[in-house]
């Protein structure tokens, strides 16, 4: 993997900036942001929105790059409230609008379907979202906690962040095998056009839970591990 260079800086307009990627759109209520920022650079909203610009930047050059690797003076900028709380209202956008939508416009089908599919269809569903209600609870119950209680300079014996990258599974796993029922072994006739956008809605999510892995993986892990030292 090659590291590369930051796609934005503060002085980037930010409607520039969300334009350029729109799956930074998602982002902006994570950190308290609203539309209609005008033509207000990175710095002044995030003045504005009483957030870290360095740290929003940091995810926006996530987002915008799979290859991109922040640099230890990236990691060390880092303002662990922050952090916790864009984590935090990550959480939130997935259990409390992502999955609801989607899980409303799957009755649908599942309705319309023979049995065997949409038992099938119901089953990954159900088994998927137990998995994300699980893993988050971990991360907001365990983990979390572990991270506020260093930055108040007190260290767990019992628990690191390495235990969390062990146990750190992949969320996105039974999205694809839901969008594979979806797209392959369904009838036809069954709701094609909402088939499509489900499917769309569903490859959205992906996306974004691939960008959430990243931000903990190359952000979250490395600033625990400077601060257990």
């Amino acid at each position: 993997m090659n590291y590369t260079n930051s796609f934005f800086t503060e002085n980037t307009k930010m409607a520039e900036l969300v334009i350029s990627n729109p799956k930074l759109m998602l982002t902006l209520s994570r950190f308290g942001i609203d539309l209609g920022f005008g033509d207000q650079n990175v710095k002044e909203v995030c003045k504005k929105a009483n957030v870290s610009p360095s740290f929003f930047l940091l995810i926006c050059n996530l987002y915008s790059n799979p290859e991109f690797i922040p640099s230890k003076d990236d990691i060390k900028s880092v303002d662990a409230s922050t952090m916790l709380s864009y984590l935090s209202e990550s959480h939130k956008y997935y259990l409390k609008e992502r999955l609801p939508h989607i899980e409303s416009h799957l009755k649908r089908i599942i309705e319309a379907c023979p049995a065997r599919f949409g038992n099938t269809i119901n089953r990954f569903f159900n088994e998927y979202k137990d998995e994300v209600e699980s893993h988050f609870k971990y991360e907001e119950e365990i983990v979390f906690p572990y991270i506020k209680s260093l930055c108040n300079n007190a260290l767990n014996p019992n628990f690191s962040i390495r235990e969390f990258e062990s146990n750190h599974s992949n969320i996105e796993d039974k999205l694809n095998d839901l969008m594979n029922i979806l797209i392959k072994y369904l009838p036809a006739n069954i709701f094609p056009k909402e088939r499509i956008e489900i499917s769309l809605d569903i490859m959205e999510v992906t996306s974004d839970l691939s960008c959430h892995t990243l931000v903990e993986e190359r952000v979250l892990v490395p600033f625990v591990e400077m601060m257990e030292g």
